[in-house]
């Protein structure tokens, strides 16, 4: 068992304070937009939990919450990542609303049903992470085509999303999402997206009607 972190870093996340460390993928501050936007599902979506998936340090998903009575599950392989997750739950006075996971996508298996799941998986092509010497290559490496874990993604929420649910999944750029949305299954399909310019951009999944 990791134990629990000591020293290290904080940043603002929105209206909290992320702890993290050298060893973990620092919070980017542009990754509010994603947060946010799952915040303001959570007026819409069906009461119910949240599923934050490759959580890292948590901060994605504890920003959605924040301010609401929302349970949050937060499942990452990381190991020092979950404990940095426990820490940001305990800092913002939700250690009882969160379960953090340390387990691969692979191997997550639960029969539960979430009414929002937020995802930011690793989606830099494996050829590219030398070009991010500050960033732990096991939170960035999506794989040959920047790919491989964002449909690790896709196939947990296709299994543990609520029919009326909706979905947040961050990707790298425009032609991954095509490239993505191109095989999804028929039981979930894009409604919108936002980019962040240079950066990122996230697609809002849901089930069709």
């Amino acid at each position: 068992m990791t134990r629990r972190p000591t020293g290290g870093r904080s940043v603002p996340f929105g209206s909290l304070t992320i702890s993290y460390d050298e060893r973990v993928l620092a919070p980017r501050a542009w990754t509010q937009t994603q947060a946010l936007w799952a915040h303001d599902l959570l007026s819409v979506v069906l009461p119910g939990p949240v599923l934050e998936l490759c959580s890292g340090v948590g901060h994605l998903g504890l920003l959605a919450v924040h301010g609401t009575d929302r349970r949050l599950v937060c499942v990452d392989v990381d190991p020092v990542a979950c404990a940095y997750a426990r820490l940001n739950a305990e800092s913002a006075g939700r250690a009882a609303l969160v379960d953090v996971r340390t387990v691969s996508l692979e191997e997550f298996s639960s029969d539960e049903v979430f009414a929002l799941v937020v995802a930011d998986p690793p989606w830099v092509r494996s050829e590219l992470v030398g070009c991010f010497p500050a960033d732990p290559v096991l939170a960035i490496d999506g794989g040959a085509d920047g790919l491989d874990r964002a449909r690790d993604c896709v196939r947990l929420i296709e299994r543990h999303l609520h029919p009326d649910g909706a979905a947040l999944l961050q990707l790298g750029s425009y032609a991954e999402a095509e490239a993505l949305g191109a095989e999804l299954p028929d039981t979930l399909t894009v409604v919108a997206s936002e980019a962040e310019p240079g950066r990122g951009l996230v697609v809002q999944l849901v089930r069709p009607q």
